[in-house]
């Protein structure tokens, strides 16, 4: 029988069927790949299949398997031990750079696993950033103190848009109830909108609340498109004509600064104006016939239970009873405004509402 040379190996070293029978090659299993490599680094199919725990006779099986599985000889008997075929060297380089790369799968995924349940990746809106969560995340941290937990500060889209895309595992946002596709949710409290002026504007003094037709009629300063404040003045205004703006701003702090340097009223939620309003910088002013109430939810995917530090943090934010001020009534006096800010306590849905 005629030979030819083809890459450095005789024919009858690359196929396992003379007849030219053979089927195509198959993907081979991991298992017989370290089985090959062993035999290559111990040059005995007996001392493979010690390293494995397994008997020679089943070693020597699962190498003619695999063999037959490629369609090429691997390996030459001798009486010395076991050899290499130049293909079979050629597969034993290909075998190890698999077995490399399917080791770092299983390391990826222990170490995301770890991650699982010692990382807490959380998106929140800036009023659940800046005012509840520290507290939320403060029991966390007492009750596990190796936990690691990064915070995404954004508007109420962006937090969606971040637990749709799945780069947090739980999210805090702001705004109308309504149904969010592919997203489940809870309410875990709610905060009340202010409208707040400088303590000489006009609207500081008055005894009779604004109503949303004035409202609607005035330009105010206000967050920005994509947040839930913003959302919730602007549902609220619909029907009065709309939201007139003199300035939209990227967070309540600029609000609040805007406000205080007379730039106009300013609507935001009430827990962040409470320090401005409680030291004489911004004086509240009461609203009549709209509702600027909205609820705090937790937004997770549907098709994700959560982890157990993620459920962990649902649970405090749920109990929490956090201080939320309420916009007070119209007062006779400016002394009286002052001394008329009281607080209430979020609670979940049907929960009692805490001590002022």
């Amino acid at each position: 029988m005629a030979l030819r040379k083809r890459g450095g190996a005789r024919a009858e070293d690359n196929a396992t069927d003379p007849g030219g029978t053979q089927e195509g090659p198959g993907a081979p299993e991991l298992a017989e790949l370290a089985l090959l490599v062993a035999v290559a680094e111990t040059g005995s199919m007996g001392q493979a299949a010690a390293r494995h725990g397994l008997t020679q006779p089943a070693v020597s099986m699962r190498m003619s398997a695999l063999e037959h599985r490629l369609g090429l000889k691997l390996l030459r008997r001798e009486l010395t031990g076991t050899r290499l075929t130049a293909v079979g060297e050629e597969i034993v380089t290909a075998a190890r750079t698999v077995l490399g790369a399917s080791a770092a799968l299983v390391a990826v995924a222990a170490r995301h696993r770890a991650e699982s349940v010692s990382h807490l990746r959380i998106a929140a809106s800036f009023t659940v950033s800046e005012h509840l969560l520290p507290t939320w995340i403060g029991a966390i941290q007492a009750d596990a103190p190796g936990v690691c937990l990064t915070l995404e500060v954004v508007n109420s889209a962006r937090v969606l848009a971040a637990v749709r895309d799945r780069r947090v595992d739980l999210g805090f946002v702001e705004g109308p109830e309504r149904e969010l596709s592919g997203l489940r949710t809870e309410t875990v409290g709610v905060d009340e909108l202010a409208l707040v002026v400088p303590p000489g504007h006009p609207w500081a003094r008055r005894c009779r609340p604004v109503s949303g037709t004035e409202l609607a009629a005035t330009e105010l300063v206000v967050r920005e498109p994509g947040s839930g404040t913003r959302a919730v003045i602007d549902a609220a205004l619909a029907p009065f004509g709309g939201t007139r703006r003199r300035l939209e701003l990227g967070s309540s702090a600029a609000v609040l600064g805007a406000a205080r340097s007379g730039e106009g009223p300013a609507v935001l939620s009430a827990l962040a104006a409470a320090d401005a309003v409680a030291h004489g910088e911004l004086a509240l002013v009461a609203v009549d016939g709209l509702n600027l109430r909205r609820p705090l939810r937790a937004v997770w995917p549907a098709d994700v239970a959560l982890s157990r530090l993620a459920a962990h943090l649902l649970a405090t934010a749920r109990q929490s009873a956090v201080p939320v001020p309420r916009v007070p009534a119209p007062r006779v006096a400016d002394s009286l405004q002052r001394k008329a800010w009281e607080t209430e306590s979020i609670r979940p849905l049907g929960g009692s509402p805490g001590a002022p």
